[in-house]
């Protein structure tokens, strides 16, 4: 193809002919294409974008730059995707919950990135739990119990991987026609007929306002649609992390604790919220009734003992869903970080925690860098909540001092006490208000 022809179009706001999108793909996964020139028309695409039509061909070539994984007609597979952010577990506990709905959940699921933790890393802290299922038995698991949890295959969609890192080092990341041909690309070549996506929006997401996270929503339910597939999107809170402990091990811990009854609230109305959406797309109910049988499968117990079979299926201790503080390794050594001043926390950055555990040890300073599954942060108090001069703030679970000295400055500049007037009555209104902020079908 004529690839300098092809950058020079979309340079100049032109339309790809029905084709070429596809054939830029396959010449850029076989190394065709060199990167220099999939960057500029990254560049391109970043100042112009891609129409509707360009946008599914990219779509589609990208999902099909690999391998396909396919459930056959028998099942209706529903999927779901966070855009990602600090405290963000409620894959664990997701999954086993839409499964216990009645639904089919194959979900592939990445490392931590960034500041962000990631769900393979978590559920590598359940002794035994294989997170790396062949195709096949990722396959027949879902098939057997309904569910099931895998890192993603550098087979499926790898066409898509190559664009990623490219727009990593390249300043594109923030493209919407890119963000969403990314995103659902995956989804495709993960074989599910029914996507829900939860976006993030806050200060410690991608999307810092409603209105950049609203569009994300519109954008990624509407290509999903136009493709065939059914979505739904949940604009949800990342003002401050979410629930109370970030790491790896204590997520795990904190996904548990909510399925048993028990967890902060945030977690729940989260996790309701989007087993919900995904009943609602799989069963064809409202929203409502699908949030109903939701906390009904929480309530009668049903969720915890289908995340037991999911544990138990992948190699992994069951017993964590009985005694988690038990089979979990959890940091032993504690550091309390107390308010410096009286007053109202007006700020938690959750960002700015995401990047403390990181250095911690929690998350990859460098690629290929492994991470200790034992270490974490609880949030002793949340925005909102008025605290006075030494009032403990956040406990911090480390295995290594050094450590904990480099990521003390993260967890200092996070929290912002307004010194103010606080009427310590209003404590715990925080956990009253919806976390989750708009919704999109």
């Amino acid at each position: 193809m004529d690839v300098i022809g092809f950058i020079e179009k979309k340079r100049d706001g032109g339309a790809h002919a029905p084709g070429e999108l596809e054939a830029f793909v396959r010449a850029f996964a076989l190394g065709k294409v060199p990167e220099y020139q999939a960057a500029a028309w990254l560049m391109a695409v970043y100042f112009n974008g891609l129409s509707d039509e360009e946008l599914k061909e990219f779509t589609l070539a990208l999902a099909r730059s690999g391998d396909t994984m396919s459930f056959g007609d028998e099942l209706c597979i529903v999927d779901k995707h966070s855009t990602g952010g600090v405290g963000d577990k409620i894959t664990l506990l997701l999954v086993p919950l839409a499964a216990a709905c009645g639904l089919s959940v194959a979900k592939l699921s990445g490392p931590g990135l960034g500041f962000t933790g990631g769900t393979v890393d978590k559920l590598e802290s359940i002794p035994g739990f294989n997170t790396h299922l062949s195709s096949r038995d990722f396959l027949n698991q879902v098939t057997r119990i309904g569910c099931a949890i895998s890192g993603h295959s550098a087979d499926l969609a790898p066409a898509e991987g190559k664009f990623y890192s490219l727009r990593d080092v390249t300043g594109t990341v923030p493209s919407m026609p890119l963000i969403c041909s990314s995103i659902v690309s995956k989804k495709i070549a993960g074989g599910a007929d029914a996507f829900v996506f939860d976006v993030k929006c806050g200060s410690g997401a991608f999307m810092r306002d409603h209105e950049s996270a609203e569009a994300l929503a519109n954008g990624l339910v509407s290509l999903s649609k136009s493709l065939g597939k059914k979505a739904a999107a949940l604009i949800t809170d990342m003002d401050q992390p979410l629930g109370e402990w970030v790491g790896n091990a204590v997520e795990v811990l904190e996904a548990v604790r909510v399925l048993q009854g028990e967890g902060p609230e945030d977690v729940r109305e989260v996790a309701v919220a989007l087993a919900g959406a995904m009943v609602s797309l799989g069963k064809g109910i409202s929203f409502d009734d699908g949030c109903i049988l939701a906390r009904r499968k929480i309530d009668d117990g049903s969720a915890l003992e289908k995340m037991k079979e999911l544990v138990e299926a992948q190699g992994g201790r069951g017993d964590v869903c009985e005694n988690p503080d038990s089979v979990l390794k959890i940091a032993p050594e504690s550091f309390v970080l107390n308010a410096v001043s009286g007053g109202r926390v007006e700020r938690i950055e959750a960002r700015s925690i995401g990047e403390g555990v990181k250095r911690l040890g929690g998350g990859r300073m460098e690629l290929g860098e492994s991470i200790d599954l034992a270490v974490g942060v609880k949030l002793l108090v949340k925005m909102g909540c008025c605290v006075k001069a030494g009032t403990p703030l956040l406990e911090v679970r480390y295995t290594n001092g050094e450590k904990l000295e480099n990521s003390l400055p993260y967890f200092e500049k996070a929290f912002s006490v307004e010194d103010t007037n606080c009427d310590s009555s209003r404590n715990g209104e925080e956990g009253k208000r919806s976390f989750v902020l708009g919704k999109v079908e």
